[in-house]
């Protein structure tokens, strides 16, 4: 009868930490600003045309920049059948990814191969696609978007605001957070939310821009403690596993730079249990006595950092 109160009570904590930090996770909510989906759009320095009807194709996104970047591997490009999405439509041509997905570019090969095993075998868990893509893809094509995305140089994506206020805001289409068209702000808390800096290149998956993200006053520092001292045994340092300058260490990967919201649903994630396997089994130590306050002051400082 102890252990299962044990197990219970366990099981409570997780479940109160996950919905807690509900908000780093983006779930559509509504649509506010209106869009001709069949008008051409174009973004600059590129002479590229899509309609946003041809931007939204999960299986064909844009690439507005051909010249710039490797040839696109077949399942970056155009997926790989009805049940994988072809990777750019969230991982962007350039592997930064946006605040719903996640950054890929320069991470090692071998840590994304073992990321894919994990979604396919559930020792990790996505709330809306990664689990079904990781059980449908080959390992070829795996492979091949993997070697695509690590040879590519990761470039300064988030500008950290420390604010006690927030714009007002929704989550719209691509499950990103938009500042609502009407303005005004709200008070922040301890939250840390992204906004693309500018919303029609995001919307048109322009793969160079990048998102501000607002964080309690004094967060920066406070993580910066953590990640570099441990917080007096609250936790581990970073620089241990992740490296100088915290952008990866053989096989670890970099998380100098980091989407923040990424970062916090991670951390909460393998706190929870929604994220585990053999890698993970590392970062149980380091997050163990991390609050939500902690969580939200490592994503800044992590996010403050030059990739």
């Amino acid at each position: 009868m102890k252990k299962l109160t044990v197990a219970l009570a366990l099981l409570l904590t997780a479940s109160a930490a996950q919905a807690d930090l509900e908000w780093a996770y983006q779930v559509f909510e509504e649509q506010l600003h209106e869009v001709d989906e069949n008008a051409p759009r174009s973004v600059p320095g590129s002479t590229e045309s899509y309609t946003q009807v041809e931007i939204d194709d999960l299986w064909n996104p844009p690439d507005w920049f051909p010249d710039d970047h490797a040839p696109l591997p077949e399942v970056v490009a155009r997926g790989a059948g009805e049940n994988v999405r072809a990777c750019a439509s969230c991982h962007l041509t350039s592997g930064m990814g946006h605040p719903e997905s996640s950054q890929l570019a320069g991470l090692p090969v071998g840590y994304m191969m073992r990321q894919m095993e994990d979604f396919a075998n559930g020792s990790r868990t996505d709330r809306f696609w990664m689990n079904g893509f990781a059980e449908a893809i080959s390992d070829e094509d795996a492979l091949a978007a993997a070697e695509y995305y690590a040879a590519i140089e990761p470039i300064d994506w988030v500008d950290v605001i420390e604010s006690d206020t927030v714009p007002t805001h929704y989550v719209g289409d691509g499950r990103m957070r938009f500042r609502h068209p009407d303005g005004g702000t709200e008070p922040l808390g301890n939250r840390i939310l992204e906004f693309p800096q500018d919303r029609e290149l995001a919307t048109a998956r322009h793969p160079y821009t990048g998102f501000v993200a607002y964080a309690p006053v004094g967060s920066i520092a406070r993580g910066e403690e953590l990640a570099t001292t441990g917080g007096g045994g609250r936790t581990i340092q970073c620089t241990i596993c992740h490296g100088e300058g915290l952008t990866g260490l053989a096989e670890i990967p970099g998380i100098a730079g980091a989407s923040p919201i990424y970062t916090v649903r991670q951390l909460n994630d393998i706190k929870t249990g929604a994220r585990s396997g053999p890698m993970t089994a590392l970062m149980i130590a380091t997050v163990a006595n991390l609050t939500e306050e902690d969580i939200v002051a490592l994503a800044a400082y992590l996010a403050s950092l030059d990739p």
